[in-house]
């Protein structure tokens, strides 16, 4: 696989950093200067938002105010001014009230525009519709283990988005590769927006320390390109049969990237494809590390080293 335009589109924006989350579990001041490293750094338009639980909106507030007003509106290696830091909360409908005094305060610094939850049913669904208003855009983590249609309808009817869990710390952690097809699928078909979280630090699917510890459980991980290219395939119409052997792809020479598309078999995805797709549908993952999946990318010779 070479470097292309294509790749870009599918790799922009699409990292949300996620360091205070485990495996990484980083104290909040490590993960708030790596964030705003990042941000500056070779390899940015990779990233997404600051991923922060609503208990802990105070310290990073705190955190960012200690990096110096310098953090909040940061220039690029190419000179470009990039604004305020972009968050996603992680908060329950009783944590509404807490998100919006957080923007109050830190007005053109620190912006929260996503919200990330999570509903185990119907109820939860309208909980968290009826806590969070229409100027954020709202995922919800919903199980997959049984068919996640009627939860998905009942988010297309809110304007709410869909989130899936596709790892953890243990290999139990990791759901099917059939029900994350399935829910790949029925939220493409109702027209329902997604991310991932959990799980996918590397490219490829493969067989990977489950954490950082030197004796770490090993287990079959997804890959982040595996799971966004099979997205794009789905949302530009390829049945959902066709790409099922694509989540369980571990050989990166099958994934080709070209100038103008990305290749997997039989099946191509044009540029314009993977940005339209990307823009209105799989829009991102949460990660505890940003600097892994650049590694891995630059490993596989897609990104520079």
């Amino acid at each position: 696989m070479t470097s292309a335009s294509a790749l870009d589109a599918l790799l922009a924006g699409l990292v949300d950093y996620a360091g205070l989350f485990p495996p990484a579990a980083l104290p909040m001041g490590e993960a708030a200067v790596n964030y705003a490293n990042y941000r500056r750094g070779p390899h940015r338009a990779m990233l997404g938002r600051f991923v922060v639980p609503a208990a802990r909106l105070g310290e990073l507030g705190a955190a960012v105010g200690a990096m110096g007003q310098g953090a909040h509106h940061a220039v690029s290696l190419d000179g470009e001014r990039l604004g305020p830091w972009r968050i996603a909360a992680l908060a329950s409908p009783a944590e509404g009230d807490l998100v919006a005094g957080f923007n109050e305060k830190h007005r053109g610094r620190l912006v929260i525009d996503t919200i990330e939850t999570k509903a185990e049913d119907l109820p939860g669904i309208w909980r968290a519709a009826a806590a969070f208003d229409k100027t954020f855009t709202v995922y919800v983590e919903i199980p997959v283990e049984e068919d996640p249609t009627p939860l998905v309808q009942e988010l297309a009817t809110r304007g709410m988005r869909a989130k899936i869990r596709t790892g953890g710390v243990t290999a139990g952690a990791f759901p099917a590769s059939a029900a994350v097809l399935r829910f790949l699928s029925v939220c493409a078909r109702h027209g329902v927006p997604l991310k991932a979280t959990a799980g996918l630090h590397h490219p490829m699917r493969g067989e990977y320390p489950l954490t950082y510890a030197p004796d770490a459980e090993r287990g079959t991980m997804y890959g982040f390109l595996n799971v966004f290219l099979a997205a794009a395939l789905l949302y530009d119409g390829v049945d959902e049969a066709a790409v099922a052997p694509l989540l369980e792809e571990r050989d990166p020479a099958a994934i080709v990237v070209g100038d103008e598309a990305i290749s997997w078999g039989a099946h191509h995805v044009t540029r314009d494809e993977i940005a339209r797709a990307r823009d209105g549908f799989a829009a991102s993952f949460g990660s505890c590390s940003f600097e892994e999946p650049v590694r891995d990318l630059a490993a596989l010779h897609l990104l520079p080293a």
